[in-house]
């Protein structure tokens, strides 16, 4: 009975554990050992280091001598075990050096570095394998420096211990080896019976045969084990069968998804993945068959005021919308992609011919140009189409399509609503406009920048304000327009630094100014739409104002239509709290823009400015006559000032000052000048 259960077998040999108590034994000897062995030495450092702190009080109280530290840390010569010594000043500088019996070269790096120490506490620790002994010399509010004693606790402890191994070991060697022995034949004798059953599951394993029965004769845990086996088997036989149904579900799911993951979910359109792929193999195909492909590169014209004016699900309609044309106006094969937001990619079919592309893109400018009428909205949307050849980017896949996208970028400064086709000539500009956003930062930084003032006069023709214009001379690329750097400092994020350059500018220059003309000077500045985004570009004014003693009421904030409707919120914010400050606002470009007279009634503003358009065709154009005429009556309903912008002509400066126009500005009156030259011609005038 007593050998009848594996149970019962292992009760009756656990007796031979008792060698495994003497191991046991043998294992805390050695680091109860080595525990007394470090408390031993940690407190002979501790009193060593001590004793030394103390001895080096008189001698770091005045200028420390060499020799003095030198001898001091000789000392140490008697220990063995001492890897090195540092005595520090006050400021943690190193005095003094020894290098024990037991430094070696090993040890260099950790001996030089000791920035880390300063971050401890004064005592004795452990740090790696090392222990080390910081003691403070002096008092803990004044110290006069610090002993740094550094011991190899592994060397010696490691010949301890392997002393007290060398008579322990054999004896605890033997009794392991005899019953190591005595385990592997009982082992044997009890375990033979499941590695018969180990054989037939790796059977099983190789085979895959889960119908296969387990019969294996041997002691009762062994028979109970070889039946659970077979229960498991035909459990696992019949998980077998579900699992591979489950397989094929997923397989099919699998498809479904690849399916996805290659579509945009909103339009159905290939996304940027798929459409990068196929180019990819296109041009790879079209270069060995020594043939060309067309790109074409369109994005929508104001499609964020959509999402900004709708919100993004009207925009979600309007791009699904977008597609639906988008497929009508191109020709089957053509490969469309929707790469993000409101941009897209057309892989052209079969290269069309320069009649054939033309007539794509001229269809496509017109069905986007046709409002889209989304619920109870009418919407109107433009797009802009860049286009390019594979040949002219060298088949390279990403050059093809920054070709494209310059193309495109060209068509929108072109006027939008329409196409344009690449050429190596747009790379020479593309390029030059990098340098220019790279070297904006470079025109402030050098005061590359300067200010030209314009004037502006009442119907008395005396100048009664003045328009803030910027200028750039480049050491780098001489004169650039306004009109070329400011929209590249608008899409490259720094038109920001440039506002707050001219407002400090005009800040500094505006005293000169009013000296000049008088303290009702009004300076005007011009605004961008990023500007009036950036709310904390108020407390940049507030602050050049209160440091340079700047009257808000001598300055003008002129913001154009377009920026205003941008994001009306934001605006009317930023507009209202220059206004709570004191400044006043023109609206700049009036009816040059998305004039709706209803946003009129809902912004703080105190000037309209007249557009040029409609200065430069008056008394010509009977409908710009009478455009400028109500604009000026209606500004006058609103309690509205109104200046006129580009008046060239005495015939336009008379009809405008008859219509009560308050302010004119133009080339007929000043040129834009810097304040040198207004401060010469205004003394030449005195002098006259």
């Amino acid at each position: 009975m007593l050998f009848n259960t594996i149970k019962n077998t292992t009760s009756s040999i656990s007796v031979i554990a008792i060698c495994f108590v003497s191991l046991a034994i043998l294992y805390f000897s050695i680091q109860e050992h080595e525990k007394l062995y470090f408390e031993s030495v940690k407190g002979d450092l501790d009193a060593l280091s001590e004793n030394m702190s103390s001895d080096l009080v008189p001698m770091l109280a005045v200028q420390p001598d060499e020799f003095e530290l030198a001898t001091m840390l000789l000392r140490l010569d008697p220990y063995d075990n001492v890897k090195y010594a540092f005595i520090y000043d006050d400021k943690w500088l190193p005095l003094q050096s020894y290098h024990g019996k037991a430094f070696t070269q090993v040890e260099s790096k950790s001996y030089a570095q000791y920035e880390g120490v300063k971050t401890k506490l004064p005592g004795v620790y452990v740090d790696n394998d090392e222990l080390v002994a910081l003691k403070l010399v002096g008092d803990e509010l004044f110290p006069l420096g610090y002993l740094r004693i550094v011991l190899d606790s592994s060397g010696p402890l490691n010949k301890s211990k392997q002393s007290l191994l060398k008579q322990v070991l054999p004896i605890t060697l033997v009794l392991l080896i005899v019953v190591f022995a005595f385990l592997l034949w009982v082992q044997a004798m009890l375990f033979f019976p499941l590695s018969r059953l180990s054989r037939i599951a790796q059977k099983i394993q190789k085979t895959h045969d889960y119908s296969l029965k387990i019969n294996i004769k041997g002691k009762q845990e062994v028979t109970s084990l070889s039946t659970d086996l077979n229960l498991m088997m035909e459990t696992i036989n019949q998980e077998t069968q579900k699992n591979k149904q489950y397989t094929d579900r997923l397989m099919e799911q699998q498809e479904v998804m690849e399916q996805l993951a290659s579509f945009d979910t909103l339009t159905g359109l290939p996304n940027r993945q798929f459409f990068m792929d196929t180019l990819k193999k296109e041009l790879t195909e079209a270069q060995d068959e020594v043939r060309d492909l067309t790109l074409m590169y369109f994005d929508l014209d104001g499609f964020k005021g959509v999402n900004d004016s709708f919100g993004h699900e009207i925009g979600d309609l309007v791009l699904i919308e977008v597609c639906r044309r988008t497929k009508l106006s191109l020709r089957e094969g053509d490969l469309i992609s929707r790469i993000g937001g409101d941009e897209f990619l057309v892989l052209l079919h079969n290269e069309p011919s320069e009649i054939e592309l033309l007539q794509i893109s001229e269809r496509l400018v017109n069905n986007l140009n046709v409002p889209f009428k989304v619920r109870t909205w009418e919407i109107h949307i433009g797009v802009s189409i860049g286009i390019a050849k594979a040949s002219d980017s060298n088949f390279n896949v990403s050059e093809f399509i920054s070709n494209a996208d310059t193309a495109m970028y060209r068509s929108k400064l072109t006027g939008r609503s329409r196409h344009t086709l690449f050429i190596p000539e747009m790379m020479e500009e593309h390029k030059r406009r990098l340098l220019i956003a790279n070297l904006i930062a470079n025109a402030i930084k050098y005061d590359e920048f300067c200010l030209h003032y314009q004037g502006k006069v009442n119907f008395s023709r005396h100048i009664v304000g003045y328009e803030a214009l910027i200028r750039w001379n480049s050491d780098a690329l001489g004169g650039i327009s306004p009109a070329e750097f400011i929209p590249i400092a608008e899409q490259s994020g720094k038109v920001l630094s440039i506002t707050k350059w001219v407002i400090k500018r005009v800040c500094i220059e505006i005293e000169h100014l009013i000296a000049l003309h008088g303290n009702q000077l009004v300076i005007s500045l011009n605004l961008s739409a990023f500007d009036i985004k950036n709310i904390a570009l108020v407390d940049y004014i507030k602050e050049m104002f209160a440091q340079y003693g700047v009257s808000a009421s001598n300055i003008e904030f002129e913001v154009t239509e377009s920026a205003y409707l941008d994001n009306f919120e934001l605006a009317n914010e930023f507009i209202s709290q220059l206004r709570g400050m004191g400044c006043s606002i023109a609206l700049d470009d009036f009816g040059a823009g998305y004039s709706s007279l209803g946003y009129l009634t809902k912004i703080d503003l105190n000037t309209l400015k007249i557009d040029k358009q409609f200065v430069d065709h008056l008394c010509i154009s009977k409908k710009n006559t009478l455009i400028t005429k109500s604009i000026i009556q209606m500004a006058k309903q609103l309690d509205l000032k109104v200046c006129a912008e580009g008046v060239e002509t005495n015939l336009q400066a008379d009809y405008l000052i008859a219509h009560g126009c308050n302010q004119l500005q133009g080339y007929l009156f000043s040129k834009p000048t810097n304040l040198a030259d207004i401060k010469k011609l205004f003394l030449d005038k005195k002098l006259q």
